[in-house]
């Protein structure tokens, strides 16, 4: 089964990848932020045991892995920033090829997430499903029948569900629509952002668009709601690259981009991150031969601190510039 980035999935052409994310509390046990560490690693452990017989998980404690890993973690969004921020009491379950991943005692007790390449919204949710049954069934949640399952944030009650799939769309940021995209699809619960960068800036046209809603709606309902409105904005997508692909200007910027990746010395993340989503345009719109896996690989791979955790040291800023291009211009 292939990691998450590699994009193999169905609409891998403007989804990258699908990512479904359950947060639950155990019952009788206050929300993490009242807990301390000794009462962290207590539950930690219940979960990593309900699990040991059912899913092939690995356990790690947050603690034990160096700070370039742990960052790596979040920029391939396996955790989040916040849990990366604190290793106090955390710790993380997840399978070989990081499709699934438990964050233990971030803000709520389990924050179960399942990621998928393409759009595989109902796979993941399976998924997901079965996984959060499994623990549930030796564990008892926090629930209330009015307010659904109960955490720490009240924007996460109800399902606890967070759908979210990320896309590119060069063709649609060229045009300068993101911004009134983003606010119509807010009207219908949905929130668009950048995937990478920050302040929801999105280097290399990465967005992610997720629900915003988990209480009085349904998984069922969130998940059919999200992959309507991805299938619109991927049409709009290629309506936007046709029209884009006609245009030499673009064909140049494309090969200009290609020609710099195979041949560049130093490459900053911003500077790496624009090229290699022109480059990605020319694949997926037939104008160069290259292997995709390869293209959304790097995507993930060249941010700073899993540069960092591939070399097995920290780097400078200019190193890792420099070893950032001898890895594009090997792979590419």
């Amino acid at each position: 089964m292939s990691k998450w980035y590699l994009g193999e999935g169905d609409h891998n052409d403007i989804v990258i990848s699908t990512r479904i994310r359950l947060a639950r509390n155990i019952a009788d046990y206050p929300f993490p932020v009242r807990l301390d560490n000794k009462s962290k690693i207590e539950i930690n452990e219940k979960i990593r045991d309900a699990l040991k017989d059912k899913e092939k998980l690995n356990y790690t404690e947050l603690k034990t892995l160096t700070r370039a890993e742990v960052v790596s973690l979040a920029e391939r969004h396996i955790i989040s920033p916040e849990f990366a921020s604190n290793s106090d009491g955390r710790a993380l379950l997840m399978s070989e090829n990081e499709d699934i991943s438990i964050m233990l005692c971030e803000e709520d007790h389990i924050r179960l997430q399942v990621m998928k390449s393409g759009l595989s919204l109902n796979e993941a949710y399976e998924l997901a499903n079965r996984i959060d049954e499994e623990i549930n069934e030796k564990l008892e949640y926090a629930f209330d029948e009015n307010l659904g399952y109960l955490t720490q944030c009240p924007t996460n009650l109800g399902t606890g569900m967070r759908a979210s799939v990320m896309l590119h769309l060069p063709a649609l940021t060229q045009k300068g629509q993101m911004g009134t995209l983003a606010t119509t699809v807010s009207k219908l619960g949905l929130t668009l952002r950048g995937a990478y960068g920050e302040g929801g800036l999105a280097m290399g046209d990465l967005y992610q668009l997720s629900n915003q809603v988990s209480l009085g709606i349904s998984e069922k309902a969130a998940v059919d709601n999200l992959k309507t409105i991805t299938l619109q904005l991927a049409a709009q997508e290629r309506t936007a690259r046709e029209e884009m692909a006609k245009n030499i200007v673009t064909e140049d910027a494309v090969f200009r981009a290609y020609g710099i990746l195979k041949s560049a010395r130093i490459l900053s993340t911003k500077e790496f991150m624009n090229l290699i989503s022109k480059v990605r345009f020319g694949a997926v719109t037939g104008m160069i031969k290259t292997d995709l896996k390869v293209i959304n690989e790097l995507m993930v791979s060249m941010q700073p601190a899993t540069i960092n955790a591939f070399v097995g040291r920290t780097l400078s800023a200019d190193e890792r510039n420099v070893e950032r291009a001898k890895i594009v211009r090997e792979k590419i």
